[in-house]
């Protein structure tokens, strides 16, 4: 057994990248998108034209995770009921059941909200919004540990959110999509909203391609985590090791984990589509028994090189921003040096970055 790291120093996980390379705009079709296949045994990089060749590397009984949480129009924008001036809110996850009324989780009215400005936002301030005719109040009731606040509604927000709420692209995005569902997966799951941002290994897929999938032999397995905005925020800390990992609510069917478990026994991969998928089987894998378990609830896992990966075989991913948390658990998956390789090359070739680039197949 590997003795742990006692410090992962977060410079060796930056790197230069032209900014022409951040895709502003997602490949049409969506499996159009370049895909670069890296090959952890052989060590070998392969460059294929599109997404769509992910058919040559995937075999039958194999089964690809994917994460079915849909992204909710999350950004809002209103006034202070008080002054009248303008706030832009931005929802991120609803907040303990501890902040709701009664306890009830199932329509949460608190969540947990960037508020901008955030000057005065104590608790007590009233907000608005939406026109008058529609108008939702809320209240500020607290500061969350991340330096948020506590909102809460008078109604459950969901339901005006799909009216007046805008998607919240990540701040590297300039130019907004004109179809707000290419910010989706094609398969994200009407009961399952929750993410304030995108698991973006996901919008790669076509339903003719899950389809041909399938046709192949191929199992398609959902698992939920609703992404938080944090998941894509640098690490400012200088040894990754003390940086405070956010928490997410991630889910589990076991009935699901015993479908995954018996595929790897009969020689087939769990393909984690993202890394959300990853953290999700991550959590919810017993290394005592070394199997997949049924999971329900938060999870602050904190994926990184030295750290054994356990509940996966491949891994679908996009590039990820420098010092980031995401780079450091593909680099657990893949290797560092790999992974730094990779990435120079891709560079190099002109591949495209981030939410809205081409992805990786890493095996």
């Amino acid at each position: 057994m590997s003795t742990p790291p006692t410090e992962i120093s977060m410079s060796d996980f930056d790197y230069e990248l032209p900014p022409e390379l951040i895709a502003q705009t997602a490949a049409e079709p969506r499996d159009s998108s370049r895909l670069l296949v890296l090959d952890r045994t052989r060590r070998q990089i392969t460059h294929r034209s599109h997404f769509r060749d992910i058919l040559d590397y995937v075999k039958p009984n194999d089964r690809l995770v994917l994460n079915e949480s849909k992204v909710i129009p999350a950004r809002v924008f209103g006034h202070k009921a008080l002054t009248g001036g303008g706030i832009e809110l931005l929802l991120l996850r609803p907040a303990p059941a501890e902040w709701q009324p009664g306890g009830e989780m199932s329509a949460p009215r608190v969540w947990e909200s960037l508020v901008r400005p955030g000057r005065g936002m104590r608790a007590g301030v009233r907000l608005i919004f939406g026109p008058e005719e529609d108008r939702l109040e809320a209240q500020v009731v607290g500061e969350a540990p991340s330096g948020g606040r506590y909102v809460s509604f008078e109604v459950a927000p969901l339901p005006f959110l799909e009216r007046f709420g805008q998607m919240p692209l990540p701040p590297y995005i300039h130019q907004t999509p004109t179809d707000p569902g290419r910010y989706q997966t094609v398969y994200a799951n009407p009961e399952a909203p929750g993410s304030a941002a995108a698991p973006t290994a996901g919008l790669h897929f076509t339903p003719e391609l899950l389809q041909t999938l399938q046709e192949r032999g191929v199992g398609l397995e959902r698992v939920q985590l609703h992404v938080g905005l944090d998941t894509f925020q640098p690490v400012k800390e200088e040894n990754a090791l003390d940086h405070q990992m956010h928490s997410e609510w991630c889910a589990l069917d076991g009935t699901t984990a015993e479908r995954l478990n018996a595929a790897r026994e009969a020689g087939g991969r769990i393909i984690a589509v993202g890394t959300t998928a990853v953290r999700t089987l991550e959590t919810a894998f017993n290394p005592q028994r070394g199997r997949l378990e049924g999971f329900v609830g938060e999870t602050r896992l904190f994926l990184y090189p030295g750290k054994p990966l356990n509940a996966i075989d491949a891994l679908i991913t996009n590039f990820h921003l420098p010092r980031s948390t995401l780079l450091l658990l593909v680099s657990a998956f893949a290797g560092s040096d790999l992974i730094k390789q990779a990435y120079a090359e891709a560079v190099r070739e002109r591949y495209r970055y981030f939410s809205f680039g081409d992805p990786m197949f890493i095996y």
